[in-house]
């Protein structure tokens, strides 16, 4: 196997697109369909995230969208490699509008956060 591609719905492409490279995350743009789909990359180039708008991405899977008001459909987990960093990406999450659901904090020997994005989609910080 060579590449992994987890796919996600947008409610708009543009403003995710935004919202993730506001936070650090670096955006890869399909050079045939660039209005269709983003992809984000986290370390690994191996390893993208690919965001489509909602109806696009219902079409493809023949399935309802998830309502990630009401439940948790996955949760996206990031190692960082120090404090500083973790509490800086915070901190663009909220100027960038994302919603943190756990402050930076200190637990087993972990340091980490939460935060949703601007679709609802869950994600977590960890320094180890």
């Amino acid at each position: 196997m060579k590449q992994l591609w987890i796919n996600l719905p947008v409610h708009d492409l543009t403003r995710s697109k935004q919202f993730f490279s506001a936070i650090g995350i670096l955006i890869m743009e399909n050079r045939h369909e660039i209005d269709q789909m983003v992809g984000l990359v986290v370390g690994n180039p191996q390893v993208q995230i690919m965001l489509f708008p909602d109806e696009q991405f219902k079409r493809f899977t023949q399935n309802d969208l998830a309502d990630t008001n009401a439940s948790t459909e996955v949760l996206f987990s990031i190692s960082l490699e120090t404090k500083q960093e973790l509490d800086e990406t915070i901190g663009k999450v909220k100027q960038a509008g994302g919603f943190v659901f756990g402050e930076p904090t200190e637990r087993n020997g972990l340091y980490g956060a939460g935060f949703t994005d601007l679709d609802g989609h869950r994600w977590n910080l960890l320094v180890m």
